[in-house]
């Protein structure tokens, strides 16, 4: 006889019924009330390969069982399949984190699914696991999927959370992240990140010749999609605080202009044509105007224009160079770069461009400044001698390398402002590739694309 399903499902399919959309959040019903309906053995099935694998597991993440294996649209061609690479993309994400020490499914035996909701704590305490994340798929008749994930703490032998999804075969990998959020978020105490997106600039060809297109990939760097068609060279691209559309400069027959394109409809939109070359879009934390910057007789300064087009208003006037510009997140002041003290460095002002002061004075130059999302400090380029990423607070105290490579630049913050991802050069070949690393310092790694890839741009959580 098969073990009841987990209540959860029960919910979710209420929830399927009304609302067809992605990521449907489904609130969990009290602890108690989940479970299957016939007693769970205290053993754990399935085997390991590697005994070695289970010192230590600090979160084990077993293959996420299904109810019954039927085919599916979704990666692997079937609900059992699809489960192991829930399980993957789950033990990806906090492996990659750097804060936990996950074991995923490849190294686990796996559950069966009457344990999803009754787990086998004794085995798993035996097996020296800390934390423990169980889940299930199951395949609906109109192709779409109900994922289900819980948290329990081993120790205690008690749920810490647990939430469910209703997803498009295509997006499965959401669920995922979903639950990788979860999981991050109660453990650490942090905003999530792992659901969002970045958008950046894919380069290939000769270095005097290089086509440069506007692409987009999970935050993981999967899915991956090229916007644009390398016709005309792309540059800085940025979301919008709705995730709705990305802004971004291109030269097409040599004119700069800054276009939005949107998401949705995959059209694009003319905002403005520079009257000179134009730098650096970015968006006011409302969406409703772009920041940029423009060189009009040799005097570069910072400029806003609404989202829809229209006048610019020039918000510096000083002999020199300002570029760049980020806002604070509750978007009273703009922190940028100007040369206008005989080299590069990093200036704050109010919203209306009043009020400019330098901030950096710690030697070298400094560029490319972003603020971070949680608002307590800007993370920049530091260049003296090699290109390093730092940050600093937005009084310019507590500077703090994060790298110390040839190359690193243009850096851009994860949607909870843990993480600074950014991109490198090597010093051998000259080839470009995207990079992140905590605020730690530690925990460095290269996002894999599909080629070159420069001025990365993290995207929020997505809703």
């Amino acid at each position: 006889m098969k073990p009841a399903l987990p209540s959860l499902l029960t919910v979710l399919a209420l929830v399927a019924m009304s609302a067809p959309a992605f990521a449907q959040r489904v609130p969990g019903a009290s602890p108690s009330a989940a479970g299957p309906a016939e007693p769970v053995d205290e053993g754990l099935s399935g085997s390991v390969t590697d005994e070695s694998e289970w010192q230590d597991l600090g979160i084990a993440i077993p293959a996420f069982p299904t109810n019954a294996m039927l085919p599916t649209a979704a990666d692997g061609g079937n609900t059992e399949a699809l489960g192991r690479n829930l399980a993957r993309v789950i033990y990806g994400d906090l492996k990659n984190n750097g804060l936990f020490k996950p074991v995923g499914p490849d190294a686990l035996p796996g559950i069966a699914y009457g344990e999803v909701t009754a787990p086998a704590f004794q085995g798993w305490r035996g097996r020296s696991a800390e934390m423990l994340v169980h889940g299930f798929v199951k395949a609906a008749a109109d192709g779409r999927l109900t994922v289900g994930c819980y948290l329990y703490d081993v120790a205690l032998g008690s749920e810490l959370a647990r939430q469910g999804y209703v997803v498009k075969p295509e997006e499965w990998r959401r669920a995922a992240h979903k639950c990788a959020d979860m999981v991050y978020a109660r453990l650490s105490g942090e905003s999530p990140f792992f659901d969002s997106k970045i958008a950046y600039i894919a380069e290939t060809g000769p270095k005097d010749r290089r086509r440069k297109q506007l692409a987009i990939m999970d935050s993981d760097g999967a899915n991956h999609r090229f916007i644009t068609n390398g016709q005309a060279t792309t540059l800085t691209p940025r979301y919008s605080p709705d995730y709705s559309k990305i802004a971004y400069l291109s030269y097409l027959n040599g004119t700069p202009r800054i276009y939005v394109y949107d998401i949705g409809s995959g059209q694009q939109r003319l905002v403005t044509e520079g009257k000179g070359p134009t730098f650096a879009p970015r968006w006011a934390p409302d969406g409703k105007s772009i920041l940029y910057s423009m060189a009009i007789a040799g005097n570069t300064d910072v400029y806003r224009v609404s989202a829809m087009g229209g006048e610019s208003v020039r918000l510096t006037d000083s002999p020199g160079i300002d570029v760049g510009g980020s806002y604070s997140p509750d978007g009273s002041k703009i922190v940028f770069e100007s040369d206008r003290s005989g080299s590069q460095q990093v200036y704050v002002m109010n919203v209306d461009g009043t009020n400019q002061k330098r901030v950096s004075f710690f030697g070298g130059r400094a560029a490319t400044p972003e603020w971070s999302p949680r608002g307590d400090q800007i993370a920049f380029t530091h260049i003296a001698g090699n290109l390093r990423i730092a940050v600093m607070n937005p009084g310019g105290g507590e500077l703090r390398y994060l790298t110390d490579s040839w190359q690193d630049e243009a850096p851009t913050w994860s949607p909870n402002g843990r993480i600074v991802q950014f991109f490198r050069t090597a010093k051998s070949t000259g080839r470009t590739s995207i990079w992140q690393v905590d605020l730690t310092g530690r925990n460095e790694r290269r996002l894999n694309t599909p080629v070159d890839a420069s001025d990365p741009a993290w995207g929020p959580v997505l809703p």
